[in-house]
């Protein structure tokens, strides 16, 4: 349905003309960066320009123009059919609710509005006067959607091959810069190892608690049949869990 899209905008040049008119407030200059940063040629540069344009800057702006609301609607289809692509072959033995957790840890606000960041889009930004001075999580909202809307302006004028391209070579490395929040779910981890090789999952048992009641501290083994293959310990029961799955990983 996407790639059907693409053929039939790419042959309607007027129906290109309505959906990106033209702005202007792209140089030259601009265009070679943005093409430096993405990787590719630009041949529609009001479709770009509109992927920067803010909600706010239209009504500063004297021309009739569209903000990037509806290429970041867009972009967002295509990154999150993208990513699971990848993510569907990255794990192959993790359950739809786990994939979509996952996904959550790649693509949010903040990981869109850091690889936005990292590739220096900020400065494209147009923004109305009013809110340039706003900072943190409005600016994060702000980078995000023009990251989605850029995925978009992508697609539009290369394709879908190029714009996967693009998140899989520059998104994707940021994104992954995440993994580590995965990463701390060793428990997960092994349990999948064992699902891969076909064995029962691991059980778990409490060898010793030691130390006050307050303050308590818990020694726990991981255990594949009768065999323990690693032990942990925490000032709780989970993170005793997780260190004994972890040390069962290294083994």
């Amino acid at each position: 349905m996407i790639s059907k899209l693409f053929k039939l905008f790419k042959s309607n040049k007027s129906n290109s003309e309505d959906l990106f008119p033209r702005v202007g407030f792209f140089s030259s200059a601009d265009i070679e960066e943005l093409e430096k940063i993405i990787g590719l040629k630009i041949k529609n540069k009001s479709c770009f320009e509109q992927a920067f344009i803010h909600r706010s800057f239209p009504r500063d702006y004297k021309s009739k123009i569209f903000s990037n609301q509806r290429l970041e609607f867009f972009g967002d289809s295509v990154l999150g059919m993208i990513v699971g692509e990848h993510l569907f072959s990255e794990y192959p033995f993790r359950s739809e609710g786990d994939l979509t957790k996952i996904r959550s840890v790649y693509v949010n606000n903040s990981t869109l509005a850091k690889c936005a960041e990292e590739l220096g889009l900020r400065k494209f930004l147009q923004i109305g006067e009013q809110t340039k001075n706003i900072k943190d999580k409005g600016l994060d909202s702000m980078l995000s959607d023009a990251c989605e809307a850029l995925i978009g302006a992508i697609y539009f004028d290369s394709g879908l091959d190029k714009t996967r391209e693009f998140i899989i070579g520059k998104l994707l490395p940021v994104m992954e810069s995440n993994k580590d929040l995965l990463n701390k779910n060793y428990k997960s981890i092994l349990l999948e190892f064992f699902q891969a090789k076909g064995e029962n999952p691991p059980t778990y048992q409490t060898l010793s608690e030691d130390g006050p009641d307050h303050s308590k501290g818990f020694n726990v083994g991981v255990f594949l049949g009768e065999k323990m293959i690693g032990s942990g310990s925490g000032k709780s029961k989970k993170i005793a869990e997780q260190n004994a799955a972890c040390s069962a990983l290294g083994k």
